[in-house]
C-alpha cells in the first residue's frame, strides 16, 4: 500500500471531504456540509487564520482518508481533533491510525501537548470509541445526555 499525506489544501479537497464522510454512514446529513464548510473556510483564509489544519491521505493518487485539528483557543498547546474520516472503502486497512500518527506528529511540531477527540455514546460510534483507545487516548470526560436524551459526549484525550 502507497500511502502519501498532504497538509496544503486543494479545491478539490472539498469534493474530497464531501464523498469520505458521506460513504462512512457515521454523520448525520446537516454534519456532511459542516465538514466541507471547515475545508473551503481554509482555501479561503488559509490555514493558520481559520484555524483549521488538515491532513489528507492518498492512495495511488486518490484521496481516501483525512483529519481536520486546530489549536483551542486561550490554552497553551490543545488542539481538538475535528474531523477524521477514512472512506469506507479503504476501512480495515489501517489507513485511520497511519493518518492518526502522521497528525500526531505534526502537532507535536506546532508545540501541541495533547489531542482532544469527541464522539458520541450511541452504540453506532462504539467502533469509534475502541478507535481512540487502541490508539492510546483515555477517556477523561462523558456528559450525559449533550447530543440528546440518552446521547452522551464522551471526550478522548492524548498526550503527546
Amino acid at each position: 500500500m502507497n500511502i502519501t499525506y498532504r497538509t496544503q489544501i486543494l479545491q478539490s479537497d472539498n469534493k474530497s471531504v464531501r464523498q469520505i464522510v458521506e460513504s462512512t454512514g457515521f454523520f448525520y446529513d446537516y454534519e456532511i456540509p459542516i465538514a466541507v464548510e471547515l475545508v473551503e473556510e481554509a482555501l479561503k483564509k488559509g490555514q493558520e487564520i481559520s484555524g483549521y489544519f488538515f491532513v489528507f491521505a492518498e492512495l495511488d493518487g486518490k484521496t481516501v482518508s483525512y483529519t481536520c485539528f486546530g489549536p483551542i483557543s486561550c490554552t497553551v498547546g490543545s488542539y481538538d481533533l475535528y474531523w477524521i474520516a477514512t472512506h469506507n472503502d479503504y476501512r480495515g486497512k489501517g489507513i485511520g491510525k497511519m493518518i492518526l500518527e502522521k497528525t500526531h506528529k505534526i502537532i507535536k511540531q506546532m508545540n501541541g501537548r495533547m489531542v482532544i477527540a469527541e464522539t458520541s455514546s450511541q452504540e453506532k460510534y462504539a467502533p469509534t470509541r475502541h478507535f481512540y483507545i487502541s490508539n492510546n487516548y483515555t477517556k477523561d470526560a462523558q456528559i450525559k445526555d449533550f447530543y440528546d436524551i440518552n446521547d452522551d459526549k464522551v471526550m478522548y484525550v492524548k498526550r503527546l
